[in-house]
């Protein structure tokens, strides 16, 4: 067995095993084949977006922009947990040591509260587009896009400052193993000598406090995006209108459903299994289908596309 039998202090507890999946190694190097081409397809899909607006000066506008910056963003999150899992599918030892687990956990979550507040900051930029249309070129300029996905990228990692330095200080003596294929939250606490409620309650309210207030923006956002869209005429742009915001509203969804269930639901923490399939959910699957969400229903992204595979 895998354990450490240290009753010291945190300090004195040097690695972790990332437990991963239980299968065969049969099955694992099945899985390590099938997370690589999501892996490889993430990375082209999100480059492929930013090779489009950085290419063509049509999409040299605020939304494009802030598309290019957010698969940016993705491939950063993508890198910031796949990698790992992949190498531990092939590894013997599956071991991660206690710096490296709390850095992944404060890369991983920084990357996670920077992507809601990207949420939201293009949830805002569909506001102004459609309700202040006349106002728009005035109040999204590229150096106000530029300050607020700086603001994003800074406001996402200052956020987990808190919550990590609350795990840092977590004492773990008994077993090292954790029931999880990174290092997140709830699988940690789960090995704490002793029980912590308070670094998890403040852990957990940090997590609903940023869910709920961007969500809460972006739903009063795309709800007045919808009633100015209802009452534009029938015709091409508001279709475009519809199809932008469906789009991002898929994208919400998909994220906002997993991370809530994940971070603020209390039963999550002692269920494992759930723990990696919402985790894949929010952290793998939705970085694949949102370059396929974006480009596909998003006519100006796919003639770009066209552009750059005709010049390959």
């Amino acid at each position: 067995m895998h354990v450490l039998h240290n009753k010291s202090v945190t300090a004195n507890f040097h690695e972790f095993i990332l437990l991963g999946f239980l299968c065969s190694q049969e099955i694992e190097i099945l899985l390590f084949v099938f997370f690589s081409i999501i892996y490889i397809l993430t990375l082209l899909g999100n480059s492929a977006i930013i090779c489009a607006v950085w290419w063509d000066q049509q999409l040299h506008t605020p939304m494009y922009i802030l598309l290019a910056n957010f698969s940016f963003l993705e491939i950063c999150y993508i890198n910031s947990n796949v990698p790992s899992m992949l190498f531990n599918f092939l590894s013997k030892t599956k071991t991660i040591s206690y710096h490296g687990c709390i850095l992944q956990f404060y890369i991983f979550l920084s990357l996670c509260a920077t992507e809601l507040f990207f949420l939201a900051l293009m949830a805002f930029d569909r506001y102004v587009a459609i309700c202040r249309p006349l106002h728009y070129p005035t109040i999204m300029t590229r150096k106000v896009c530029g300050i607020l996905v700086s603001a994003s990228w800074v406001g996402g990692f200052l956020w987990l400052v808190t919550p990590a330095a609350l795990i840092s200080q977590v004492p773990f003596c008994g077993s090292n193993v954790i029931d999880h294929y990174l290092c997140d939250l709830g699988a940690m606490l789960a090995i704490s000598c002793v029980p912590v409620p308070k670094t998890a309650l403040t852990c957990s309210m940090f997590s609903a406090v940023i869910t709920f207030i961007t969500l809460f923006y972006i739903l009063v956002s795309y709800t007045l995006v919808l009633q100015a869209v209802v009452q534009v005429p029938k015709g091409s742009s508001r279709r475009k209108a519809f199809s932008t915001c469906t789009s991002h509203l898929i994208v919400v969804f998909l994220f906002y459903g997993s991370v809530t269930v994940m971070y603020v639901s209390p039963g999550v923490a002692s269920q494992p299994g759930l723990q990696k399939f919402l985790t894949m959910l929010y952290s793998i699957a939705t970085p694949l289908l949102n370059p396929l969400i974006y480009s596909l229903r998003n006519k100006e992204m796919k003639v770009a596309l066209k552009k750059i595979m005709c010049k390959l």
